[in-house]
């Protein structure tokens, strides 16, 4: 089984969806790791403020923060490889990654799947 593993930069809370003035990207991205885990992704998010270890521990995140800094997160591994880092991956991205389809869920926001009369 696939392994996302999702380092981010520090945030106030283990999302960063909260508070009155929360990140679109944030709020986007929860939403989408939420739907790969219900399709069965395993994904695992760390936090900068609150688990720094997990950054530290790990030889590949340790050496991407001495060479980039913390301003080039978030960083995302697959299966222990850098995957993507700068940006928060979308939900086609978590999909291919997990290897799990997210056509059934794109077909219902779809404008054939609606009240509308495009189709």
């Amino acid at each position: 089984m696939t392994t996302i593993h999702v380092f981010d930069p520090a945030l106030c809370c283990s999302s960063g969806v909260c508070g009155v003035d929360a990140d679109q990207a944030l709020i986007a991205f929860a939403a989408d790791v939420d739907w790969a885990k219900k399709s069965g992704a395993q994904i695992e998010r760390f936090n900068l403020a609150q688990q720094p270890m997990a950054f530290a521990d790990n030889a590949t995140v340790k050496g991407f923060l001495e060479r980039s800094g913390q301003e080039a997160l978030p960083l995302i591994l697959v299966n222990g490889d850098i995957a993507l880092a700068g940006r928060y991956p979308n939900r086609t991205e978590l999909a291919r990654w997990a290897g799990v389809k997210e056509a059934a869920e794109a077909h219902q926001g779809s404008c054939c799947g609606g009240k509308t009369s495009c189709c």
